[in-house]
Parts: C-alpha cells; sequence; structure tokens
C-alpha cells in the first residue's frame, strides 16, 4: 500500500496549545488515513525544540496503534528537504514511530 502524507497546518505556537490542537483536528484525520490501510507520513509544520516531545509521543502512539502499517512524523524544513525525508520513510519499510526533521533547503 501507498504511504498517505498529512500536512498539518495552524498550530499554535505554544507546545500545550499546539498538542491539544493536534488532538482536536488531526488524530482523527490521521486515523481515518490509517483505516484506508496504508502507511501514514504526518508533516509538521517548523517549531521550536520544545515542540519536539509531544509530537514524538504522539507519532509513536500511532505507530503502535496502527501496526503492522508504519506511522512517521517529518518536521517541516525546505520543500526539497521535506519531500525527500517523506519519499525515504516511502522507501523504507522497517521504519516507524520517527520523528524526522528536514533541513532547510
Amino acid at each position: 500500500m501507498a504511504q498517505a502524507v498529512l500536512r498539518l497546518e495552524a498550530l499554535s505556537d505554544g507546545p500545550l496549545d499546539a498538542a491539544a490542537q493536534f488532538h482536536a483536528r488531526w488524530l482523527a484525520k490521521a486515523r481515518e488515513l490509517l483505516a484506508q490501510g496504508g502507511d501514514l507520513a504526518l508533516v509538521f509544520p517548523a517549531a521550536p525544540h520544545p515542540h519536539r516531545a509531544w509530537r514524538l509521543a504522539a507519532v509513536q502512539e500511532l505507530a503502535r496503534e496502527a501496526a503492522p502499517q508504519r506511522v512517521n512524523g517529518v518536521e517541516a524544513g525546505g520543500a526539497a528537504a521535506t519531500a525527500g525525508t517523506i519519499a525515504y520513510l516511502a522507501g523504507a519499510p522497517g521504519v516507524t514511530g520517527q520523528l524526522l526533521t528536514a533541513a532547510d533547503d
């Protein structure tokens, strides 16, 4: 099956508020995409380091819930680096539950 890509938008600057928004707005959509049978890459907008913990926890828990399907996260960087990271994940069958940071172009 193919890898679906869910690009998350409009998350708050504060980590707690952003996490709450993810769970309220995007979690159901992520589960919906996984119910279609493929893998999933979540693309998070660039954010400071304090966001990393909640993002990693969300990706890891979704990966556990969806196994054997794969779920990974990408913290967006430049357009080319983000696209390259998504492509890498699509072709890496052993990688799941990871949060990768794409470089700036």
